[in-house]
């Protein structure tokens, strides 16, 4: 039987060293290949890579835990040395150097601690150094690194098995291109696809979702099927899951205009709505499939990107105004491009997924060998 003690993250006693991000504007930054770090789940909260920012410190990856601990708490692991901005503390192993599977296994504790701060009113800042985790220890009461190596091992294997089931039975190993999609992707690189701007307002029609107009304690006293989506920049937006009738169709974009640019998502099942969340309702009968709205999210994520913070709040006045490019064909939007080039980018992240896998077997095969 494993057993578990709690352990203080900063402070003398605790495991880490702590150190405060600063403001930095990501407009001016240059583009490079240095992971800048901010308060978000999204990238593995990489906002951008920038060249080395002069009077900035460097963070050896292989020593830090990156964790977003205002508006958002979020931990995460690096794989290559990384800035951070502000709302991001950089949490360093008094211990020197982590495996990249033990680094993952504290990563997994310190996430546990979300449950202490679930909006964006609640931060970890003044908290952090006196928060505990719970790690594994061993026969002499000490963190036991070796279990954490071996339980992280096991649980890649498992997914990795999995993975390998669920690519099967779902028939998604067929990642292959065909030479449609060949040629549909040669076009897009060699800029020969004709794009037209427009505004969003002139393609849907913004405004809030419907709901029930009930407080939390009364709108999630039943447990059910039907998503509820809150202003929350997590899990697609979905803040639970209640047995009442839906009030919103699926195949729709949302976003929060209380929050910042990381809560905007598709919505591909029916849903109840939330205050402060706003639809996106197509204007002019056209119809948009799951895959031309996920084409059209990515753009609006784009187009927001890094430009709203708790201050200057993102609302459906400033989305309305908002330009994207679209494909066009014949003076109308191409949705069949749209359509076949999300179908090119699933099979593509497919084929990396199983680059990955594989890469993985390999490696486990030549250490079992070993």
């Amino acid at each position: 039987m494993v057993k578990y003690k709690a352990f203080k993250i900063g402070g003398k006693s605790g495991l880490f060293d702590i150190a405060t991000g600063r403001d930095v504007i990501i407009s001016t930054t240059e583009v490079g290949n240095i992971p800048l770090i901010s308060h978000q789940h999204e990238n593995n909260g990489i906002t951008k890579y920038v060249k080395r920012i002069p009077n900035r410190r460097l963070f050896n990856y292989k020593k830090t835990i990156a964790l977003a601990d205002r508006g958002v708490f979020y931990a995460t692991t690096q794989c290559e040395d990384f800035h951070i901005g502000t709302r991001v503390k950089a949490l360093i192993f008094k211990q020197g150097e982590m495996s990249e599977k033990t680094r993952l296994f504290f990563v997994s504790a310190i996430n546990k601690l979300q449950v202490l701060f679930k909006d964006y009113l609640t931060n970890a800042t003044d908290k952090l150094p006196n928060l505990e985790i719970m790690l594994p220890i061993n026969s002499d009461e000490e963190i036991d690194y070796k279990y954490m190596e071996n339980y992280i091992s096991e649980l890649e294997e498992e997914r990795i098995s999995e993975l390998t089931a669920y690519l099967k039975v779902s028939g998604l190993e067929n990642y292959h291109l065909t030479i449609s999609e060949k040629n549909i992707l040669e076009q897009f690189k060699a800029k020969n696809i004709n794009f037209s701007k427009y505004k969003i307002d002139d393609l849907f029609d913004i405004h809030p979702t419907k709901s029930y107009g009930l407080t939390n304690n009364k709108l999630f006293t039943t447990k059910g099927q039907t998503p509820v989506v809150v202003n929350s920049s997590v899990n697609n937006g979905i803040g639970g899951y209640v047995n009442l009738p839906a009030t919103e169709k699926g195949n729709m974009i949302t976003f929060s205009d209380t929050t910042t640019d990381n809560a905007i998502f598709y919505q591909p099942n029916d849903f109840i709505g939330y205050s402060h969340v706003q639809g996106l309702y197509p204007k002019h009968n056209l119809v948009w499939s799951e895959k031309a709205l996920l084409y059209f999210l990515t753009l609006f994520k784009k187009c927001a990107k890094g430009r709203f913070d708790y201050a200057t709040k993102f609302n459906r006045t400033i989305a309305a105004q908002m330009e994207v490019e679209l494909p066009i064909k014949n003076g109308k939007i191409d949705f069949e491009f749209m359509e076949n080039f999300i179908n090119i980018q699933h099979k593509l992240a497919i084929k990396s997924v199983v680059d990955w896998r594989d890469k993985e077997i390999d490696i486990s095969k030549k250490v079992i060998n070993n």
